[in-house]
């Protein structure tokens, strides 16, 4: 028997969404991050992309465990002199919640050019409305 090594142009690619409502973030990420990968797949090869892409919706509803909601914060700086600035998470939850679960998926996946391409397959939306009904995703209940 050879080993099966996937290439990237031969995979077939599904479309599914992931409803963020009251799901802890750190799970939801790694969830989500192991389907851009494709490890949730007997295909999986290390090289190659083999992952799906995945829209959230309703990521203003997803939550923290324990007092990270209050004790949480993202730093800022821009490489001037006193630019460091942080951010609360309930404050950053108000401004762009579409952003908090894209940066935790995003520091799942490999640091390298494979994680930036993965990434590009990743679809965030703060309602419950998308504007990827052509692609026709499937729901997925991740818990």
């Amino acid at each position: 028997m050879k080993t099966y090594m996937a290439k990237t142009g031969q995979v077939e690619r599904k479309w599914l969404l992931v409803d963020a409502e009251g799901a802890v973030l750190g799970r939801l990420a790694a969830k989500i991050a192991t389907i851009l990968m494709g490890k949730n797949k007997p295909t999986y090869t290390p090289h190659a992309d083999v992952g799906d892409y995945v829209v959230v919706v309703n990521a203003e509803k997803v939550r923290l465990t324990g007092n990270k909601t209050e004790e949480k914060s993202y730093n800022f700086y821009s490489r001037y002199p006193g630019n460091h600035k942080y951010v609360s998470f309930t404050k950053m939850r108000e401004k762009k919640p579409e952003w908090i679960v894209h940066t935790a998926v995003r520091k799942m996946l490999p640091k390298n050019h494979m994680g930036d391409e993965l990434l590009k397959k990743l679809k965030v939306f703060r309602g419950p409305e998308h504007e990827h009904h052509a692609q026709k995703p499937e729901k997925v209940e991740l818990f």
